[in-house]
């Protein structure tokens, strides 16, 4: 294969993708040192321009395509290459605009963290992984890729590693998204003997993509292949039931979260199966809507009694991602990913004001010494007035989650809200079940949006830490506020289009849409929005009276209040149902391979040594035994032959008459 032509924009290409993992190497060697982060954000930035640069240069043009020798197994040549479509050049500009900022943040938010030079290291990390995962053009490499996001994740979710709840959740993650890259694997396993080969632009990419044919596999093969790439997207982006990992999430840094929550980790999932949207029959497709749709009202279920900022808006995540899940299982991916964009903006910009509450929560708790949760919303209230520009701009970022008009969020949501609807029309039986709990999700999204911003920023606060103390009280510092306003900027909708109440002129759908599409039903794309922002402002309404006014008319100790608060016990139900039956089968398994299998290795081994042990005794004793009394028996010979050379001549004439009378005796007796 000809070396590719080193062109600019596959230079700024690989210019963006290799300058974190630059910065990760100088920072490892470096080692303390390095602690305001100033090789990662300069590294990150760069990444951006290059990153932009591709975009200006791919987006609605011929994608870059390369491929360099890899490996060789026998007569099978594997590559290594670049793919960048416009979807993976969207990816690539996202992440590194999500990325910025948080860095940015960071240098304040983590200022004095004994183990800062770790964060830097770590997050450079991360952002490589993620990187190399939106521009991998074959699956291997992707996967690859994929792996290392995992880990990356790892590191930084049990970056407060003396915590042992950090440890425990980073090992939740790791081990549930194990799960998922064993469906990954296996996808990639029955492609790679379908059709003999991993790339993406060939299997997926083309005009007439690979498995728009049969290669060597049946159609309950394909179904297989779909069903186990899903599984891979399952767990890494949190998809009900292995969303269990995400909450607990939580322990790693703020400025983790937002940037996990955001473009990277957990939107990896609905990234790999628009990749692969081609592989994807009917039975696959529906699997993905409904068990999207399941996510999405799960989670918002579950977020809407939570006290944990941070968990709120982690079960937030989990629904969003549902919509997005369900948008890929209406056939309609380009949508997904429009939501999936609009979502890392006002998500990454809900951590990061997140973030700035609990950081000064910790200075109130610091300062006066009182014992309290900063993450507990019941501690906080009142501090629109002390934090004015946090309040507004996690205000923009929660209207945009709402999907309220104005916002990216309005734009996205509400157009995978028409198209589920859309898609229902197409399909049989209780297909319009699924569409109508994405309504009812997205207004259960509104009431735990609308609570959050109550109880945080408007309510009047409880007694406890915030009683007089609001003095100490005031909004996050310079660095943390940039990134915060240019995010704030970036939820709104003139970044995707200047009509602001019509998706139809968004020119990233423009950019990203397939060839078919569902027919169109020209009243839901009114009704729609029409009825989610009326449902808004009604949930507003009742959330304001309820946790402003002082007025909430329930008691919070019902069945399914604290079924909401529990998450649904499925915490539970894996602690009692699964993991000891798991770890039951474990210790037979280890007895197992420590009686029998090792016992039969062992017992082959016993046998050898006794037999090496006989062969040594015989070997010794016999062969060399015989050898010895050869020599032994040569050398008796030769003393005695040597005793009978004295060098006197009557001894020679003596022996010479004794062999002649024994001689002459022999042949006496014999004749006779």
């Amino acid at each position: 294969m000809p070396v590719p032509t080193l062109t600019y924009p596959l230079l700024a290409t690989l210019a963006a993708v290799l300058m974190p993992f630059l910065a990760f190497l100088l920072t490892a060697a470096t080692g303390k040192k390095a602690r305001n982060g100033a090789v990662s954000i300069a590294a990150i930035s760069i990444s951006l321009l290059a990153a932009a640069y591709v975009f200006a240069h791919v987006w609605g043009k011929d994608p870059i395509h390369v491929q360099w020798h890899w490996f060789s197994i026998g007569r099978q040549a594997f590559h290594v290459g670049l793919l960048v479509n416009n979807a993976s050049a969207l990816m690539l500009l996202l992440v590194c605009l999500v990325a910025l900022p948080v860095h940015v943040y960071s240098t304040a938010y983590m200022k004095g963290d004994p183990g800062i030079h770790r964060y830097w290291a770590y997050l450079s990390l991360f952002c490589f992984a993620m990187l190399g995962l939106a521009v991998a053009g074959n699956l291997l490499l992707m996967y690859i890729c994929w792996e290392l996001v995992g880990f990356a994740s790892y590191l930084l979710i049990g970056f407060w590693f003396t915590r042992d709840a950090a440890i425990q959740a980073n090992k939740k993650a790791f081990i549930i998204n194990r799960i998922g890259d064993l469906g990954f694997l296996l996808g990639i396993a029955i492609l790679y003997s379908g059709f003999g080969t991993l790339d993406i632009q060939v299997l997926f990419g083309t005009d007439t993509p690979a498995v728009s044919g049969t290669g060597n596999l049946t159609p309950g093969w394909f179904t297989a292949a779909g069903l186990a790439f899903f599984l891979g997207a399952m767990a890494k982006s949190a998809q009900f039931p292995l969303h269990v990992w995400l909450p607990d999430a939580m322990e790693g840094p703020t400025s983790v979260s937002s940037l996990i929550h955001a473009a990277t980790m957990v939107a990896a999932g609905v990234f790999l199966l628009a990749r692969v949207f081609p592989l994807f029959d009917g039975t696959v497709l529906f699997v993905i809507a409904v068990t999207g749709t399941v996510t999405a009202f799960a989670a918002a279920c579950f977020a809407l009694t939570q006290y944990d900022i941070k968990k709120i808006l982690a079960f937030s995540t989990i629904s969003q991602l549902g919509f997005m899940m369900a948008g890929i299982g209406f056939g309609m991916y380009h949508v997904a990913l429009f939501h999936l964009t609009t979502h890392a903006f006002f998500k990454c910009l809900l951590f990061l004001c997140a973030g700035a509450v609990i950081h000064e929560m910790q200075h109130v708790k610091q300062k006066l010494g009182h014992d309290f949760d900063p993450q507990d919303i019941r501690n906080m209230g009142g501090l629109r007035k002390h934090m004015p520009i946090t309040c507004a701009t996690m205000s923009i970022a929660a209207l945009a989650l709402v999907g309220f008009p104005l916002t990216g969020g309005y734009l996205s949501k509400d157009a995978l809200l028409v198209h589920g609807f859309e898609w229902a029309a197409t399909q049989h039986g209780m297909a319009l079940a699924v569409p109508c709990a994405l309504a009812v999700a997205s207004m259960l999204t509104g009431f735990y949006s609308f609570r959050l911003l109550a109880k945080v920023f408007f309510a009047q606060p409880a007694a406890g830490p915030l009683t007089g103390s609001h003095a100490t009280l005031h909004d996050a510092p310079l660095p943390m506020r940039i990134p915060m306003l240019f995010l704030a900027a970036c939820s709104l909708f003139p970044l995707f289009t200047f009509h602001p109440l019509n998706d139809g002129h968004v020119w990233l759908l423009r950019g990203l849409a397939p060839d078919a599409t569902l027919p169109p039903l020209r009243l839901l794309h009114f009704a729609i929005p029409i009825l989610a922002t009326i449902a808004s402002v009604i949930i507003a309404t009742v959330t304001w009276r309820w946790y402003v006014l002082g007025k909430y008319p329930l008691k919070p100790q019902g069945a399914l209040y604290r079924l909401s608060l529990h998450q649904g016990y499925l915490d539970a139900l894996y602690m009692r149902a699964i993991i000891p039956p798991l770890m039951r089968l474990s210790a037979v398994l280890f007895w197992l391979d420590r009686h029998v299998v090792d016992g039969f290795v062992n017992g082959l081994a016993a046998g050898g040594r006794a037999l090496a042990s006989a062969a040594a005794w015989a070997d010794y004793r016999v062969v060399d035994g015989l050898v010895r009394m050869t020599g032994k028996l040569a050398l008796g010979l030769g003393n005695a032959l040597r005793r009978s050379q004295t060098g006197r001549v009557q001894h020679y004439l003596a022996l010479a008459f004794f062999l002649m009378v024994v001689m002459l005796l022999y042949f006496i007796f014999a004749r006779a």
